[in-house]
């Protein structure tokens, strides 16, 4: 079986609605006996097995809930099985009873999209079940009122539940729905951004803030005009942001956590056609685009077992890269991609040719804290942040804190900080005291962002304080590290991790003076402009990269005895797969470099 829907074009909503169902039926065999739990493997999470297997059982029905609403008739052999799983899942006299949640449980995560079919589909999804289950789902779920949640995306998984209630007309708890929306409104920045935590923004900003916001503005629109408009107005806002993630085959920035959520990275556009949000800024072909796009390049990669299942990992199966919060059923989050299936065929979303959306060549977007740049033939899409972070996650210094983020490239997390090869340090300024143990930038303690330019200021090691300038320029950027150190450094300068695995040799080339890999799928590769002594390029332990699960890895090395030191390089990487570009150095790179040897001679 593998990969069931790579041959499937995703074009037209008949295309959509049978991958929808290609995606779950392989699930339908490892349905328990009661039908209420999922067993889709033996790795582990934070939380307990029955517990993920509650999880795995719950998320196909972010796109069940979407079929149901929108008249789907594949959808009803799926809906009969998962709808028993319902009925004895809920039951507390029944052997696969989900249990009696308590606070910040797992459990209230996957309420959410409970409380989600209530309110699209109460029809098809609620009255559809017995008298008896409808009670008891109720029960259930009301649990999470007398519980607490984390203040982060998980505070509106109440509010779904209780929106849910009150569509369907039972009790609710309009206090703490009042209560949550407070809380909610304390994450808002401005322009459409939340935080999820303070200092972290990333994809939870589109797929859970603004998606679960822009479920809130669908159903609630009659009975909550002014506050559906106003969550409709802010996810307006930020789509043109959101929009420029993505280059125009419709690979996304892979940056921030839970990136195995893979293509509930485009989910956001399918709720934003789904309240109506089609604007001067963004119409419905070109949602259409990113929603599908995206979803087709996802794919078309090998991110499914044998048996059909979606695997834990980004561009390939891939523990290593995981959240202690990933089960083996967590990647079915991506299917929240098929909210737009509640659309009619007749509705103009469907009906609207696929076209891409006017991205700027260079984005600045001061609440991600980041720079956002594109090559010329916009395959190719860099994000360069200078001030996000992350403390509660693994690997939050490689996921929010390196120099650039590419569509093309990915990035590495490393199995080990003890060396080069085990710290995969692609993007990243790695230094060293005894060439042994490495540290990249973390938590960057200033930073600032200009039009066309990043400087984060940032502490790697006592003593030794490193000023970082980005300039971007399409495939390129500039690198200025101003280093100031009270003890011997050792550095290593890492462009772009780039696949080794092709139908022939990746061809290197290092001197003194530059590191280059070419092959037919790309070109990574950086020059030395001052500081640097010599180039080379490492092997990367494997499956260290989200994308490629073996890479090369250009390199510059230097240095640094006590003192002052300023190492500056050119980084170029490009899909192209042509070495000339290697050459072809933008003008806007050389005039900030005769800008800057100006002020040095006036110095």
């Amino acid at each position: 079986m593998g990969n069931c829907v790579k041959d499937n074009p995703l074009r037209t909503r008949d295309d959509v609605e049978r991958a929808a169902v290609q995606l779950i039926e392989p699930l339908l065999p490892l349905l328990s006996r009661g039908k209420a739990r999922l067993h889709l493997g033996d790795t582990g999470a934070a939380y307990s097995d029955d517990i993920a297997e509650m999880e795995a059982f719950a998320r196909p029905l972010w796109s069940i809930v979407p079929m149901l609403a929108g008249g789907c008739e594949r959808v009803k052999p799926l809906w009969q099985a998962w709808r028993e799983g319902i009925e004895n899942g809920t039951d507390p006299g029944h052997p696969e009873y989900w249990g009696e949640i308590g606070s910040f449980d797992q459990r209230q995560v996957e309420m959410a999209v409970f409380g989600y079919g209530m309110a699209v589909a109460p029809q098809e999804f609620f009255f559809s079940l017995s008298q008896k289950a409808q009670k008891n789902l109720y029960n259930w779920l009301n649990q999470i009122n007398s519980t607490e949640l984390y203040h982060n995306n998980w505070t509106y998984f109440r509010v779904l539940v209780n929106i849910g209630f009150m569509l369907c007309g039972l009790p609710h708890n309009e206090e703490r729905l009042k209560r949550d929306f407070e809380t909610l409104e304390t994450h808002y920045e401005d322009d459409g951004w939340y935080y999820d935590l303070p200092g972290q923004l990333d994809y939870y900003t589109p797929w859970a803030f603004h998606y679960y916001g822009l479920i809130y503005a669908t159903v609630m629109k009659a009975r909550d005009p002014e506050k559906s408009a106003l969550l409709l107005e802010r996810a307006k806002l930020i789509a043109p942001d959101i929009a420029c993630w993505f280059d125009d085959s419709g690979e996304a920035l892979p940056f921030g956590r839970s990136l195995t959520y893979r293509f509930a990275q485009s989910a956001f556009f399918s709720t934003l056609a789904l309240a109506q949000g089609s604007s001067e800024t963004l119409d419905y072909g070109q949602m259409k685009r990113l929603l599908l796009g995206n979803m087709r390049k996802w794919f078309s990669k090998p991110v499914f077992t044998r048996d059909g299942v979606l695997t834990i990992g980004y561009g390939y199966p891939n523990l290593l890269m995981a959240e202690g919060y990933n089960a083996p059923g967590s990647p079915y989050w991506a299917l929240k991609a098929f909210a737009c299936l509640a659309l009619k065929a007749e509705h103009p979303f469907w009906n609207e040719q696929e076209k891409a959306y006017d991205v700027p060549a260079l984005c600045v977007q001061r609440h991600m804290r980041m720079l956002v740049a594109r090559s010329p033939q916009n395959d190719h899409v860099i994000a360069y942040p200078a001030g996000n972070c992350c403390e509660a996650h693994a690997h939050c210094d490689a996921k929010y804190e390196k120099f650039a983020y590419s569509t093309v490239f990915g990035f590495s997390v490393p199995k080990t900080q003890k060396n080069l090869a085990g710290g995969a340090f692609d993007s990243a300024l790695a230094l060293s005291e005894d060439g042994v143990y490495w540290h990249t930038r973390y938590q960057a303690k200033e930073y600032s962002i200009g039009q066309d330019r990043i400087v984060s200021v940032w502490k790697p090691f006592a003593g030794v304080d490193v000023r970082t300038t980005i300039v971007p320029e399409g495939s390129w950027h500039l690198r200025i590290h101003e280093i100031e150190t009270n003890r011997w450094l050792q550095a290593a300068d890492g462009g772009f991790a780039i696949a080794r695995d092709g139908q022939c040799d990746a061809q290197i080339s290092c001197d003194d003076r530059q590191a280059l890999v070419c092959a037919p799928w790309g070109v990574s590769g950086m020059k030395a402009v001052e500081g640097y002594e010599k180039g080379e390029v490492i092997r990367p332990e494997p499956n260290t990269n989200l994308m490629a699960s073996r890479t090369l890895l250009p390199v510059l090395r230097a240095q640094l005895p006590p003192g002052k030191h300023r190492l500056c390089c050119m980084v170029y990487g490009s899909p192209s797969g042509d070495a000339a570009e290697f050459e072809n150095v933008p003008q806007k790179i050389d005039d900030v470099l005769d800008e800057r040897g100006k002020r040095d001679d006036q110095d």
